[in-house]
Parts: structure tokens; C-alpha cells; sequence
């Protein structure tokens, strides 16, 4: 269960206080050009210590790829790829070492393999989400040749949100601040609310939302693999995800359907719809339109405060959790979803066309 996709395929390996993180990319397309500098673009945007309102660990994330690249072209081979650990502090986490931790993994490991790594969550860390940014980078560079771009923006945090609707915001302005929302009075207001947070050693939660365009029609199946349960299922797959939604979601639900249907209309470039309330997706199949979808995450778990808890016997115990850790999740979230995303639609594509021949 360490692999993800079908033709394209991800395989990850690493744990957040071990040698290093990694990972092997099949089905990657041969002579794709590899811009090894986008890639690692990619990863400064997911690596901690990037603002004041992350993590202040400091990891290069530094990626070596080993295999499956000639002469700057992928080779049709597995691109087998690595980041090595730097900077870890595993000493903050002997206290919890016999403890389990409110809201994370830590009783659920142990309950299911009697062991567990508990120096920053071991294989739950989410420092693992490194190996599929490099994933998604290399899905990306895939899609951008078929005119498929993928951009996630943070749309709220805490009870400070933007309008749902992505068309009023300029989406090129995500990465102009820390939190990565194309609103720059919104981010301000979030900024300081992430940063007050971190002050009193607690965390909030929010919500990331991710708009596909370019994406061509007929990719997904029409009954179990339908293109938004694939989607759903690879952004569930995220650390902290509570909730995934495409397309209007619950707020549709008060509509009537005479507001809610997407009428077709046919154009010069050929038959369209009018509207997009669907989300770029009917029948499980994508119709051309924008695919858009919002990604809801709690606050992460790991608070700077006394809590009550039990240890392994099961005997009440007190801890106040100690190291270097996100008042926010979202900021270092939104090039995790992009990758999922490209992972997923690339994947989907080479499967339709896998189909057609």
C-alpha cells in the first residue's frame, strides 16, 4: 500500500526521522524533457522553514534522481529518486516515545503492527508527502506539454475564507505571500491569524482549493473509476484531509436542479456548456470544463500545550509535546495537492489513451 496509480505509479519509501525520504516514478513517458530545476522548485515550495508561519526545521530538500534520465530526457525507465534527512531532532520526541498522541497515528500503528517509530510520526510524518511532490513534478512536466496546467491556492483559514468562486481572484498572485492565497488582503488577515496561533502554541485548519483547465474530455470510468472518486481518494490520501468536494459540493445541495444543470450549447471549437456547477466532471468522466474541487484540513495535531493522554499500559498521563512543528498545515499543503492532482490526471490520461490504442 506504499504505491499509488495505475500506469503511472508512484512507489514511496522513508520515514521523518530516518536516512532519507524516497521514492521509484513507472510509467513515466519516455523523452519528456526533465527540467531537474522545476522539480526542485517544487520541493522548496513543500520544505519546512520557508516563512515565519511554518516549521523552523531546515531541511535542503535537496533531490538526487538515480535513475531512468539520459542526457536530460526520461528514458521510459523508473525514475528512482532520494532526499536525504538533515536536520532532525529526535531527542524532542523522547517523551512521547511511550505516550500516544491526541489525534495522531501513533495508537492506530501500534494497534495494527505492535511497534511503532514515534520520532515525529515515522512513516505518518508528513514529511513523506516529499516523494510525491517529486511525483507530481514529474507528472507535471508531462501534462504541461498537453496543455493541462494544475493550480491550488489556500481559499480559507480558520473562519477567514475568499469566495468560492476562483474566477475573481488573479490565481498568479498565490505565491506572492507565505500563505499562498491570491488575495492579498485575505492573506494578510490569515498570516496574522497562523501567527497568533503559533504564539499560543495551538493550530488551525482550513481549506485548499485546486482548479485543472486544459484537462481534454473522456478521461475517467464510467462506474468504479470515475475521474472524481480518483481525485478524491488521492487528496484523502493527504495527511490532515477531512473532506474533499468537486464542482458547487454541499453548498449545491439548496439548488433546484433547473438552477444547478449545466445546459450544453454548441460553439465554433465545438459543443460546450453554458455553465460549470458540475466541475469539470459528469458521469464520472471529464467533459472539458475547468475541474475544480476544495480540499478541507484539520489543525494539525501536534500542539505546543499540556494535554492529557494515556501511555502504552494504558495509564493516564500529562505531556506537553516539544520540537518543531506547523501551526498551519496549509501553506506547505497547496504543491501537495498539485501533485496529487497531476499524478492523478496524467495517470488517467495515459490510461484513455492506453484504451483508444
Amino acid at each position: 500500500m506504499n504505491t499509488f496509480g495505475t500506469i503511472f505509479r508512484l512507489t514511496t519509501f522513508g520515514e521523518s526521522h530516518g536516512e532519507a525520504i524516497g521514492g521509484v516514478v513507472d510509467g513515466m513517458p519516455p523523452g519528456i524533457d526533465i527540467d531537474v530545476a522545476f522539480i526542485q522548485s517544487e520541493l522548496n515550495r513543500r520544505r519546512p522553514g520557508q516563512s515565519r508561519i511554518t516549521t523552523s526545521r531546515q531541511e535542503p530538500d535537496q533531490v538526487e534522481l538515480l535513475s531512468g534520465v539520459f542526457e536530460g530526457k526520461s528514458t521510459g525507465c523508473p525514475i528512482g529518486f532520494i532526499v536525504r534527512n538533515q536536520n532532525q531532532h529526535s531527542q524532542d520526541y523522547e517523551n512521547m516515545r511511550c505516550l500516544f498522541r491526541p489525534s495522531h497515528a501513533d495508537y492506530t500503528y501500534h494497534e495494527k503492527y505492535g511497534f511503532r517509530d514515534h520520532r515525529g510520526g515515522g512513516r505518518s510524518s508528513a514529511r513523506i508527502t516529499i516523494s510525491r511532490c517529486v511525483g507530481g513534478a514529474l507528472a507535471k512536466l508531462v501534462l504541461r506539454q498537453k496543455g493541462i496546467s494544475i493550480q491550488a491556492y489556500t481559499s480559507q483559514v480558520g473562519s477567514i475564507a475568499l469566495d468560492r468562486d476562483y474566477h475573481r481572484y488573479d490565481l498568479s498572485l498565490t505565491e506572492t505571500n507565505a500563505v499562498r492565497c491570491p488575495d492579498p488582503e485575505k492573506a494578510a488577515e490569515m498570516e496574522e491569524l497562523i501567527t497568533r496561533m503559533k504564539a499560543e502554541g495551538d493550530t488551525i485548519g482550513g481549506i485548499i482549493t485546486c482548479v485543472i483547465k486544459g484537462c481534454p474530455a473522456g478521461l475517467g470510468e464510467p462506474e468504479f473509476g470515475k475521474l472524481h472518486t480518483a481525485l478524491g481518494a488521492a487528496m484523502l490520501s493527504i495527511n490532515a484531509v477531512k473532506g474533499f468536494e468537486y464542482g458547487e459540493g454541499f453548498s449545491g445541495v439548496t439548488a433546484r436542479g433547473s438552477e444547478q444543470n449545466d445546459i450544453f450549447v454548441s460553439t465554433d471549437s465545438g459543443i460546450t456548456t453554458a455553465s460549470n456547477h458540475s466541475g469539470g466532471i459528469q458521469g464520472g468522466i471529464s467533459n472539458g470544463q475547468d475541474i475544480y474541487f476544495r480540499v478541507a484540513f484539520k489543525p494539525v495535531a501536534t500542539i505546543l500545550q499540556e494535554q492529557q493522554t494515556t501511555d502504552l499500559e494504558g495509564n493516564p498521563a500529562t505531556f506537553t509535546a516539544r520540537g518543531r512543528h506547523d501551526p498551519c498545515v496549509l501553506p506547505r499543503a497547496v504543491p501537495v495537492v498539485e501533485a496529487m492532482a497531476a499524478m492523478t490526471i496524467l495517470d488517467h490520461y495515459l490510461l484513455r489513451n492506453s484504451a483508444i490504442l
